[in-house]
């Protein structure tokens, strides 16, 4: 059977990190902080290990936000950070030729805040031609209702919600697929929680 052209493969997908810094972390109702960031950096570490694109966009880091979280920029260290001024990364120029420079039409959209930064993109992304899937549980809001409501609105528009693990398994699908395989049970066993658990002992059993 062939694959649904629903599903996400390492040739046809991009990540965008939008605005990840410590300054704006600070702000983050809607989830734990440091599960977000435990979320972002297996996202991250997921994008690495399937090879797909990376954008990365910081906002105000000498005013306010901070640079790029450490844990992702060891993750990503090779790769370019656009700053900019905007709110919406696709009204900076830069942001917005790096992201079509990838030439994947669809994209994984994880930062902060839900309620700005990411709705802006996701939205302007899926005006643009673009299939949106925004990670939400990478993703962090100023409360949880704000965070929910930004979900819905971008719903209403098309955009799709999804989870890091989600896209890692989405990716991998096939487990004797041996390329991704060591990096991605990696990944698992290290920010997976009680599955990534799971993996630990059952290859300590065996």
């Amino acid at each position: 059977m062939t694959a649904s052209k629903a599903l996400l493969t390492p040739d046809n997908c991009a990540l965008v990190l939008i605005d990840q810094q410590a300054g704006l972390a600070f702000g983050v109702q809607s989830i734990n902080q440091q599960t977000m960031l435990n979320n972002a950096v297996a996202l991250a570490r997921t994008a690495v290990a399937f090879d797909l694109p990376v954008v990365i966009s910081t906002s105000a880091t000498k005013v306010y936000s901070g640079p790029l979280m450490p844990a992702l920029r060891n993750v990503l260290p090779q790769h370019e950070i656009l700053d900019r001024r905007n709110m919406n990364v696709f009204e900076d120029a830069a942001v917005d030729a790096a992201i079509e420079a990838t030439g994947r039409k669809k994209l994984l959209f994880s930062g902060m805040f839900t309620e700005a930064c990411i709705s802006f993109a996701a939205l302007s992304a899926q005006e643009a031609g673009y299939e949106s899937l925004v990670v939400t549980d990478a993703c962090g809001g100023l409360s949880e209702n704000g965070h929910e409501m930004a979900l819905r609105r971008m719903q209403g528009h098309g955009v799709q919600m999804t989870s890091w693990l989600q896209i890692l398994l989405e990716l991998q699908r096939d487990w004797t697929r041996k390329s991704t395989y060591d990096a991605a049970r990696a990944i698992v066993e290290s920010n997976g929680g009680g599955y990534g658990i799971g993996l630990n002992y059952a290859r300590d059993m065996l």
